[in-house]
């Protein structure tokens, strides 16, 4: 019996593709086999974003361009997954009769059963369901990130409900798995190479707020760091009122917790963020950022800011501008705001024209672009640990890693211009030079 041949392509956020992953584990080995050429696919499964309308705009033009492959290749059925669809399923339904198949967030159990069906002649399509799935340790996932380097979403699903974000309607509210869950997968992770482990969600510091079993951040942390061949544990996406001094200690006193952590903070002006429907003001920012800087001296600390929120004025803009550039963050994105239907923020008054949303972006980015220079440039002459990735894609001639102060996916690189290791394995490397994003260096002896 031949295999039927599935390509996947997953955009947005690292969440994403710890769903795409899972959506892989679940078809049965003796009958699917997983390609990376789309051309030589029989199914195409597109797995998508549509957090703002730039998300949105790459998803269908992703879309339409493997649709080719229906005329131009092997390509039998189209499927599209995700956010999108879990959005605008009756919509998509009439714009896209390319597609075959629509799903949404929360169907990925149901991924083989509906391509049976559709392969055996059967004329569902829409089959977008309730957002409610959550993953565990016994979940099928097909790993696609290299060996050495994992995300493990330990929650999925925000009751945070701010204003502009159209992330509950999408993934449902919190739901956050048992501990012994995700300490199982962790340690299978492990087993099989990975020393690197980035723990997701929507927000990290609610984990475990929806359950009554006492599980928490810090106590899941306390049993993560224990497992034997873990190196690096990283914290991605924590709200701000959720880092409290329990997890702040942990976090300077535990070696295998890196000193990084994601805080998007959308702003820094009080008006704003009560526009925003966020819990926190400028005085609890300072404050926890003054905590976390006399705790953790060498931490990197990572944000994102919205700019042209409705009726962010010139002067509120200016004083997020001067924030930026005290010099409190280590990595920073940038977000033009977008105006998404069914949010609270759309029905706002004084939205903004794109074109001053695209300045103040650039103004917003130049600025810490130049803060990244010069912090980059305080590291030269310093050893770092640097996990090696493989050759780099400009040289064969030089490796490529990642510094502890350096998120898979979203921050710089570092290239090694001396020294020789094996993928996968932390080096100390001397920092030789840098630019705005990337470091230098070259690997000693340990």
């Amino acid at each position: 019996m031949n295999k039927h041949k599935v390509s996947l392509v997953s955009l947005g956020c690292p969440k994403n593709l710890v769903d795409a992953e899972v959506m892989l584990g679940h078809l049965p080995p003796e009958r699917y086999e997983i390609v990376t050429d789309e051309a030589a696919a029989d199914i195409i499964i597109v797995n998508t974003c549509s957090f703002i309308q730039d998300a949105q705009e790459e998803s269908v033009d992703t879309i339409l361009e493997v649709a080719d492959y229906k005329k131009t290749g092997r390509c039998r059925l189209l499927v599209v997954t995700g956010c999108l669809p879990q959005r605008y399923r009756d919509e998509l339904d009439k714009e896209l009769p390319e597609v075959d198949l629509f799903l949404g967030t929360g169907d990925a159990a149901r991924l083989v059963g509906l391509l049976d069906e559709k392969l055996g002649g059967g004329h569902v399509r829409q089959a977008v369901g309730q957002p409610d799935f959550l993953y565990d340790h016994t979940t099928p996932r097909v790993q696609s990130s290299p060996f050495y380097s994992t995300y493990i979403k330990i929650a999925d699903g925000c009751a945070n409900h701010c204003s502009y974000c159209i992330i509950p309607k999408l993934r449902g509210t919190l739901r956050s798995r048992a501990m012994d869950s995700v300490v199982a997968e962790a340690e299978r992770m492990v087993g099989q190479g990975v020393v690197e482990i980035n723990l997701i969600a929507q927000d990290i510091t609610a984990y475990g707020a929806d359950r009554d079993d006492g599980a928490n951040l810090p106590e899941l942390l306390r049993r993560l760091v224990k497992i034997e061949g873990l190196r690096w544990l990283r914290l991605l996406y924590a709200y701000p009122d959720g880092v409290s001094d329990e997890l702040i200690e942990l976090i300077a006193s535990e070696e295998k917790i890196c000193n990084y952590l994601d805080i998007p903070l959308q702003h820094i002006d009080d008006q704003l963020l009560g526009a925003m429907n966020r819990r926190v003001g400028e005085a609890q920012v300072r404050e926890l950022i003054a905590r976390l800087r006399a705790r953790i001296p060498e931490l990197t600390l990572r944000t994102s800011f919205i700019v042209g929120f409705p009726g962010e004025t010139p002067e509120q803009f200016g004083k997020l501008l001067r924030f930026v550039e005290e010099s409190h963050f280590d990595r920073l994105g940038v977000f033009r705001y977008s105006r998404e239907e069914g949010t609270a923020a759309a029905t706002l008054p004084e939205q903004l024209s794109e074109r001053v949303k695209s300045e103040r972006y650039k103004q917003l980015m130049k600025a810490q672009a130049r803060l990244s220079f010069r912090k980059n440039r305080a590291l030269v002459g310093r050893v770092e640990p640097v996990l090696v990735e493989g050759v780099s894609e400009e040289t064969e001639l030089l490796l490529r890693g990642r510094s502890v102060r350096q998120a898979p996916d979203v921050d710089g690189q570092v290239y090694i211009t001396a020294g020789q290791a094996d993928i996968g394995r932390i080096v100390s490397l001397r920092i030789t030079d840098s630019s705005e994003y990337d470091l230098i260096g070259e690997i000693v002896e340990d």
